[in-house]
């Protein structure tokens, strides 16, 4: 199993956005555009959308979130080429894991991939609201 790794915060002069949505499934297109809008020329922006709808996805299918009145919120910070991307939820009563998906399984996989894509990940929160979020280092990241 795969646990969260640490990595560096957010320095204060990084460039951030924010944008709510609502949580409904057709909004997880609309976060990737949102995401692909502010980042244009970041030599890994597949990995880093692939990440945000795997995100997304999550706190819709598993958090309070996805649930009729549900939201979340993205937010985007970047700096000196390192990138990160955050999803808010509004919560659930457990823990996001990265865990083995059977080979046949059509989901289960999204936190492994988020993992295996980023330079690190990791999450805070509690059942009422929880933020999971990736980081893509500089080596990994362009700058504009």
């Amino acid at each position: 199993m795969s646990y969260p790794t640490p990595f560096p915060s957010v320095p204060a002069g990084a460039q951030r956005w924010r944008r709510a949505f609502p949580g409904e499934l057709d909004q997880a297109r609309a976060a990737r555009r949102f995401t692909s809008a502010l980042l244009a020329g970041c030599s890994e922006l597949d990995e880093v959308l692939l990440a945000v709808d795997e995100l997304v996805v999550n706190a819709l299918r598993h958090t309070k979130s996805g649930q009729p009145g549900g939201a979340f919120t993205v937010e985007i910070a970047r700096w000196d080429g390192a990138v990160t991307v955050a999803v808010t939820d509004e919560g659930a009563p457990y823990e996001p894991t990265v865990t083995d998906a059977a080979a046949d399984a059509e989901s289960g996989r999204g936190l492994r991939t988020v993992s295996l894509l980023a330079s690190g990940w990791g999450w805070f929160g509690n059942d009422r609201s929880r933020t999971v979020t990736a980081f893509f280092s500089a080596s990994a990241a362009e700058a504009a």
